[in-house]
């Protein structure tokens, strides 16, 4: 089978390597659709790997027995990483926290044609939901619905959201599907009017000065009740913080390996705010996101800006680097 390997600073090719097989309880998906998230930096770092992507979306190409609860030709989202099945964290749904990582029977990248996954790790697509707009649903539009289904985000809520790369753009569809008002704040311009297509009332640039005022002057001086920062940029993890409402919460779900400062005194304490560290999704709100998905059909398809073939990764990683894209997916099987 065909897969994306990194070997050097912005530089890439395709290697052949042997086909997963189907043992025990895991299944061999064949991949139509690997939305591609943060892999690009790891491209452009030169950080040298074979083991690239954490979501796919395909159909049931092997099982190890046939007897279990996925059949050959079931259409299914895979899950990320390998969790057990049986910790604690497995069994509430929480499963993005498992601490026992099984060992994959074949390569773990989803930069390929085929990928092997545990059945139980394996959501079947209802029969109404596109495989490729089902794909969406890792970290499309995952991570934002848990960090606003965890703040019970709806219709009486403004929501702040810093950072609109593909996460903060899916957050913005999460957010007005549940029919909050959505300031968003992003200087990337192709980012800016792909929020404002997508729904958001108000985009700021966080270049022209004075967002914070601004913020407060469209809440009527008090801030967001609810903020989500999508960037992983200490900047706007502070934005959140200051912007947010008295007793407000703010949802950190930007990956970030610097320090935010955090203030005890003034900010969770003399201001009451909750402050939330949102990874992913429950994997028993499945069903919610995929109504997002029916629901939000038309935005999807504004939501997702490109498509290559695997062959043209580089040339995929390449855009994702200017920023002049919204959702990019790989399809492995298409014709470069």
């Amino acid at each position: 089978m065909d897969l994306v390997t990194i070997d050097g600073e912005r530089g890439c090719r395709i290697v052949s390597e042997p086909k997963p097989k189907a043992v025990d309880d895991w299944v061999v998906i064949k991949v139509e659709t690997t939305p591609m998230c943060t892999e690009y930096k790891a491209y452009q770092a030169g950080y040298s790997t074979h083991w690239l992507g954490h979501e796919a979306a395909g159909t049931v190409f092997e099982t190890a027995s046939g007897a279990g609860r996925l059949q050959t030709g079931d259409r299914v989202l895979a899950l990320p990483l390998m969790a057990c099945g049986s910790c604690r964290h497995c069994n509430t749904g929480e499963y993005i926290f498992c601490k026992n990582r099984r060992q994959s029977p074949g390569p773990l990248s989803t930069y390929a044609q085929y990928h092997a996954k545990p059945e139980w790790m394996c959501y079947r697509f209802p029969d109404d939901i596109e495989t490729e707009k089902g794909a969406l649903a890792v970290c499309g539009l995952g991570p934002s619905f848990g960090a606003l289904q965890r703040m019970a985000v709806d219709a009486y809520d403004t929501v702040l959201i810093t950072g609109l790369g593909p996460v903060g753009l899916g957050g913005v569809i999460n957010a007005k599907h549940r029919g909050a008002t959505v300031i968003a704040v992003e200087a990337q311009p192709f980012r800016k009017q792909l929020a404002a297509d997508l729904g958001a009332d108000h985009v700021l640039d966080p270049a022209d000065g004075g967002t914070l005022e601004h913020i407060r002057d469209l809440t009527g001086g008090e801030g967001a009740p609810k903020a989500v920062d999508c960037s992983g940029n200490p900047a706007a993890h502070r934005l959140c913080i200051d912007a947010a409402a008295i007793r407000g919460q703010v949802a950190f779900v930007g990956e970030c390996s610097d320090d935010t400062i955090i203030r005890v005194s003034p900010d969770m304490i003399r201001k009451g705010l909750t402050l939330i560290g949102s990874w992913n999704y429950n994997r028993g709100d499945m069903e919610k996101i995929m109504q997002v998905i029916r629901d939000c059909d038309s935005d999807l398809g504004k939501f997702v800006t490109h498509r290559f073939p695997l062959r043209k990764a580089k040339d995929a990683w390449e855009l994702q680097m200017t920023g002049n894209c919204g959702k990019v997916l790989l399809k492995p099987w298409e014709d470069a």
